[in-house]
């Protein structure tokens, strides 16, 4: 298998893992203890990315003790490629994810999740100028009809809330983090001093100690901790953030393999993802529109990782044909 489609699996099972890994994340967010006051409400989001990525940490150091690098990804931070690293993880964690969970509180879950979809292209932009990480116009099509239809499938109308200007600035907070944060975990990687099992190892402790010593303690989480510590939805959450981190591990891999721009455009392929595993496992409803909407997402992806042959038409029914 060349490395194109081995980056393409990556994305691909990136994208499923990190479904898996919303639909239940999304339990546990609904679970009694979770739900309470407002004020749990608000910080639980917050709280459950903590654990999620601390967990995800501690995950990713069982696994490279199995491999004997344990100390590997610790040495590797002082290096230049460490530091990127430790930069993408900051902008995709703690600024990223904080911003989107502000703007779910400002401007309603919905909005947020269709707006936060456009953030693969604020990165195809700055990988195109940052890493030459050319695309054809086939491509980019393919990333616009990707992004269109997660907006469509996350929009459901309604009348923005009275902090809607200061949701919207947290939600561009989060699209620059999240877009950037892919862009300067490849730049990181392109010299091969760091591999992508390193950098993540790297980035979820980064992640979770800033969580930790900064934002906990800014928005007083930490009475809501001690409580989902002690609580049984700590043990599901431990299970949670190991399908978390097998999906960071493709994500990581696709990234290194085919660049930022394909990895982000195969890892939204989430949004479809999650509608199947909301079906088989809430029992959620699936309509026409979910159906339709998921195959444009998933076809919108294929379309921006194909090189100019494979979409050529005679090249496709070549395809199906040694199928």
């Amino acid at each position: 298998m060349n490395l194109k489609n081995k980056g393409t699996y990556f994305g691909l099972i990136s994208g499923f893992t990190w479904a898996l890994d919303t639909v239940l994340i999304g339990i546990i967010l609904s679970s009694t203890l979770l739900v309470s006051t407002e004020q749990i409400i608000f910080l639980a989001p917050l709280v459950s990315t903590f654990f999620h990525d601390l967990l995800s940490s501690l995950w990713m150091m069982v696994y490279m003790t199995i491999r004997g690098e344990f100390k590997v990804p610790f040495k590797k931070i002082a290096t230049r490629s460490g530091r990127f690293v430790m930069l993408g993880a900051l902008l995709g964690g703690p600024i990223g994810m904080t911003g989107y969970v502000l703007a779910v509180k400002y401007l309603g879950a919905s909005l947020s999740a269709s707006i936060s979809a456009i953030y693969p292209a604020v990165g195809a932009f700055f990988a195109f100028f940052l890493l030459k990480d050319r695309l054809t116009i086939k491509n980019w099509i393919g990333l616009f009809i990707s992004i269109l239809f997660i907006f469509l499938l996350g929009f459901s109308g309604g009348a923005p809330s009275p902090s809607y200007v200061l949701g919207f600035s947290f939600i561009l907070l989060c699209i620059f983090g999240w877009g950037m944060e892919c862009v300067i975990l490849a730049y990181g990687m392109k010299d091969d001093e760091i591999s992508p099992e390193q950098a993540l190892q790297i980035r979820q402790l980064v992640s979770a100690v800033t969580y930790a010593v900064l934002i906990l303690p800014i928005f007083k989480a930490y009475p809501l901790v001690g409580e989902v510590i002690v609580s049984s939805e700590f043990f599901l959450i431990a299970l949670i953030a190991l399908s978390g981190t097998a999906s960071y591990v493709f994500y990581y891999k696709a990234i290194y393999t085919m660049g930022p721009t394909r990895a982000m455009a195969l890892n939204i392929t989430y949004s479809a993802w999650a509608i199947i595993l909301s079906f088989f496992i809430l029992g959620t409803p699936i309509t026409a529109k979910l159906v339709i909407f998921s195959i444009m997402i998933l076809v919108g992806s294929i379309i921006t990782v194909a090189s100019p042959e494979e979409l050529k038409w005679k090249n496709i029914i070549k395809g199906w044909r040694a199928a």
